[in-house]
């Protein structure tokens, strides 16, 4: 099935009632995990890798945005509607790169940006993708870090309602309690601060930091105008887990075949990647998109 564009998906998501998850991989076995999950669901599904990530000061070597994207052919071939994501990136450079090595939306990353610099690059991406039909996300307020404890900046109605008049993005990034790589726990949303939020702004609205939201809370955030909710942190923490489970098995001599790539039930990427495919079925199953395809 050919890729579908995030704008389309999010449309269909707002009308049918349901949110679109965005599964954020960040390997082969990985961005694998998401789609076996979406096609064993019958759901819609956004994938793709975090730009930001892909970015990070401190790398031994730097990352090639094309390995990654070459990945988007498997995508086309999947049986469910599929969106490939380039996503949480502040680098006009990186995202250029992306959408002509193939990803079909963007989303630019407010995090380490004032905002007298945010919106002219946002109006920027929207100028490139428009003319290559990507859909383009974007963010006002910054979520709260559960890793480092820094805090959060709400997203205020009116400052959303006047960067979407000024930008026309697709859609909008919000901060109304959820937590960035929160990875033990659960923090509850300000529902108060959504409705206002969705009050004020009629695009799909974008909860990021979806590791760290309870999914009993899903309706009520689709009510509210959530179309898509992103995950990653804890589908990295199952794939440890699973990953560091199964190399208890492996022990000097034995030959590391049977543990890495021949696909057999010792095989650490196939553990990682089962993890990960129960992971998102969960996550699938909460926000209402099982069985949209």
């Amino acid at each position: 099935m050919p890729l579908v564009s995030m704008k389309e998906m999010l449309g269909d998501a707002r009308r049918r009632g349901y949110a679109a998850c965005y599964c954020e991989s960040w390997s082969l076995e990985s961005l694998q995990a998401v789609v076996e999950a979406a096609e064993a669901e019958r759901s819609p599904v956004i994938a793709g890798f975090n730009g930001g990530f892909l970015l990070r000061s401190g790398q031994k070597t730097m990352e090639q945005l094309s390995y990654y994207a070459s990945l988007r052919a498997a995508l086309g071939r999947a049986k469910v509607p599929v969106s490939f994501l380039l996503n949480e990136s502040d680098s006009l450079t990186q995202i250029e790169h992306g959408i002509a090595l193939g990803f079909d939306a963007v989303m630019v990353e407010n995090e380490f940006l004032p905002k007298v610099e945010y919106l002219p690059l946002v109006k920027k991406v929207e100028e490139m993708a428009r003319a290559k039909g990507v859909s383009v996300e974007a963010q006002v307020g910054h979520l709260a870090d559960g890793s480092e404890g820094s805090e959060a900046q709400p997203t205020d109605p009116e400052a959303a309602r006047a960067f979407v008049d000024a930008t026309h993005v697709d859609a909008l990034g919000i901060a109304v309690g959820n937590v960035h790589i929160l990875t033990s726990g659960k923090k509850a949303l300000d529902f108060d601060a959504l409705a206002r939020v969705h009050a004020a702004v009629d695009i799909p609205l974008v909860l990021h930091g979806g590791t760290g939201i309870p999914l009993e809370m899903a309706p009520r955030c689709i009510e509210l105008g959530v179309a898509k909710v992103n995950f990653g942190t804890v589908l990295k923490q199952a794939y440890l887990a699973a990953i560091a489970e199964k190399l208890t098995n492996y022990h000097v001599p034995m030959s590391p075949h049977p543990f890495l790539g021949m696909g057999g039930e010792n095989d650490l990427l196939v553990a990682g990647r089962e993890a990960v495919k129960a992971e998102v079925v969960k996550i699938l199953r909460a926000f209402g998109s099982a069985g949209k395809a």
